[in-house]
């Protein structure tokens, strides 16, 4: 994880879907230089392709982020991966729903 996207502070556990789409959006745009302010992610804009822009490595690496975080792993094969990474918020639903950290 890139220095800078380590000094982010975690949300504690039973912290409300903003915090955790905040520290979430602010994960990400650090650890893939993104050129755009956490705050600015639309929420429901896809992550992947259209929206964002990011590409299956991009999403690996939040896979990754996320499993550092928060405890959860999520596996690259998983039929689910489409509906996890959708989007911002249900990303930040994902985690919130089976956080261990």
């Amino acid at each position: 994880m890139p220095e800078n996207a380590s000094a982010i502070l975690k949300p504690p556990l039973g912290a409300n879907l903003t915090e955790v789409r905040l520290h979430l959006a602010s994960l990400i745009t650090a650890a893939l230089n993104l050129d755009v302010a956490h705050g600015e992610i639309e929420p429901e804009a896809p992550l992947y392709g259209d929206g964002l822009g990011l590409d299956s490595i991009d999403i690996l690496e939040i896979a990754l982020l996320v499993a550092k975080e928060y405890g959860i792993q999520i596996k690259a094969d998983s039929e689910e991966n489409h509906l996890i990474f959708r989007s911002l918020n249900a990303l930040t639903k994902f985690v919130v729903e089976h956080r261990t950290q």
